[in-house]
């Protein structure tokens, strides 16, 4: 499964484009995650960045961790949302949507995010890594349906074997992938939790900005 995830990742990114130009190293409690940040959503690639830079991810949390479907970190909805009742006069801080159909809900992927919004902007400080599971042509032509929204035989391909969460694609903002340590993000999202979903024990990330001679390895290693 493993050769399965790293041989179809590569078939993506070939498609989606070597240009990407930056990468995060996830240094988790349960070992490090890299991940590619897409260029195609430069918003949100922007504000995780300068989350990061501002701290605000430092030992953050997975706090919402559901099997075979997403491990989400950062702020709670909950937290976010009674802190914005705080100051109703202000603005809602988001980011807004940058939802790009190429980007999708592979297993590995990285998205942003967010509240039941009509506009589909996203949190700042709340991510999730993909789980999902592999699915059917049956789900995914019922999805196609449902969506208005045509697979690419490569997506398919993806969502078939490796898995993933179709019923999210076009509905939240994708603005990277896993590109190292699959295997780390699997045992997060096998963590006992209790009954809202939580670690019973905690399972804590901080992210590093890969430096500009890191990122080339990364890219090397995608050749």
């Amino acid at each position: 499964m493993k050769f399965l995830f790293t041989t179809l990742s590569l078939v993506l990114i070939t498609l989606i484009g070597y240009t990407q130009t930056k990468f995060v190293r996830l240094e988790t409690n349960k070992g490090n995650i890299t991940l590619m940040l897409y260029d195609q959503t430069p918003k949100h690639r922007d504000a995780f960045l300068k989350s990061i830079k501002q701290g605000l991810y430092d030992q953050a949390a997975f706090n919402r961790v559901i099997k075979a479907f997403v491990s989400q970190g950062g702020e709670l909805d909950e937290t976010i949302l009674d802190r914005e009742k705080l100051s109703p006069e202000k603005p809602l801080a988001r980011i807004p949507a940058e939802i790009v159909p190429a980007l999708f809900h592979k297993k590995g992927a990285l998205g942003a995010g967010r509240n039941d919004n009509p506009e589909h902007s996203s949190y700042l400080t709340q991510i999730y890594l993909v789980a999902g599971k592999p699915q059917t042509d049956e789900q995914l032509d019922a999805m196609e349906k449902k969506k208005g929204h045509q697979y690419t035989p490569a997506q398919r391909a993806a969502y078939k074997t490796i898995g993933g969460i179709p019923r999210l694609d076009l509905d939240y903002t994708v603005f990277g992938e896993i590109v190292e340590g699959m295997e780390v993000a699997d045992a997060i999202n096998a963590s006992p939790t209790d009954k809202n979903d939580l670690p019973l024990s905690p399972v804590t990330f901080t992210p590093k900005v890969l430096s500009k001679k890191e990122a080339a390895k990364q890219l090397e290693k995608l050749h």
